[in-house]
């Protein structure tokens, strides 16, 4: 716990955010730990849009209006009912802050809460005194009706992966196997990128242990399917790790029916020695 405590999260956030809405950020400008005075009150991330004519089509930014703000909670902190009325009450003061009377619009402001775990006491709090309900607008993102100001929660586990894959993954629970190897092969696409370096230096030190345990297991494929590598070589090294991956599930699966290391192996084809190699 005090490890990942330790960890930047908000600078990775805000990194899989830009990835997130890169498409669109032509049309929006993005503000980091945005000071709202001159003493130290200053909120996560204010985005900009730059043309109130275009609609953002990522669904975490269809609400988005020409001022956005945006409270990002890192995996191990929760949103509290303190934590909203302090955000509410920065986008009144940011509202409020300006040369002119209604400068800014309050309809044209909006508060996003992102956090990894769903606020059942704070939501039952805003509908039980400010009559604020939650309606479900898609994977991980709820509208917060009831209130003169445009707010949703966005909930970071239960994001859809296709549309917000990085902010979706910006985890401490990601499984060693498919979804860590996944992970890598989307940054080895995107590694000359500065903001998915960012994000996947993040992810990795969160995820210390299961990239460990993904390394380990690689280690262990690489000497017990060392033929079917060398066969890679010719036919492509994706089918090749593919036949040692599914080997390597069938020796788990018997290991877990409970077969002896020389049950597996002879069940396998292979020697006790590599079993005992791979399940140690």
């Amino acid at each position: 716990m005090e490890k990942n405590r330790a960890l930047q999260w908000h600078p990775g956030f805000r990194a899989a955010l830009r990835i997130t809405l890169r498409e669109e950020m032509k049309y929006l400008e993005m503000y980091e730990e945005y000071q709202l005075s001159r003493k130290p009150l200053q909120i996560d991330i204010l985005i900009l849009k730059k043309n109130d004519k275009v609609t953002i089509k990522k669904s975490i930014g269809k609400i988005f209006r020409t001022y956005n703000i945006i409270e990002y909670k890192s995996p191990n902190d929760s949103l509290s009912i303190n934590d909203f009325y302090k955000v509410y009450g920065y986008t009144c003061f940011y509202q409020s802050n300006t040369d002119k009377v209604m400068e800014i619009d309050p309809d044209e402001l909006t508060i996003t809460f992102v956090c990894s775990h769903y606020p059942d006491k704070m939501l039952r709090h805003l509908e039980e005194t400010r009559k604020i309900c939650v309606e479900k607008q898609g994977q991980g993102i709820y509208y917060l009706k009831g209130d003169a100001i445009h707010i949703q929660l966005l909930i970071v586990p239960q994001l859809s992966d296709k549309e917000n894959y990085w902010i979706q993954n910006l985890r401490t629970d990601l499984k060693a196997g498919g979804e860590i190897r996944n992970l890598m092969e989307n940054y080895e696409k995107n590694r000359k990128s500065k903001d998915h370096e960012a994000v996947m230096d993040l992810i990795t030190r969160a995820n210390r242990e299961q990239m460990e345990e993904e390394k380990k297991m690689c280690d262990a494929l690489k000497e017990l399917f060392a033929e079917e590598l060398k066969e890679a070589d010719e036919k492509g090294v994706e089918k090749g790790m593919a036949k040692g991956m599914e080997l390597a599930k069938r020796i788990f699966a018997l290991n877990a029916q409970g077969l002896a290391a020389e049950e597996i192996a002879q069940e396998c084809g292979v020697t006790t020695e590599q079993v005992k190699k791979l399940l140690a």
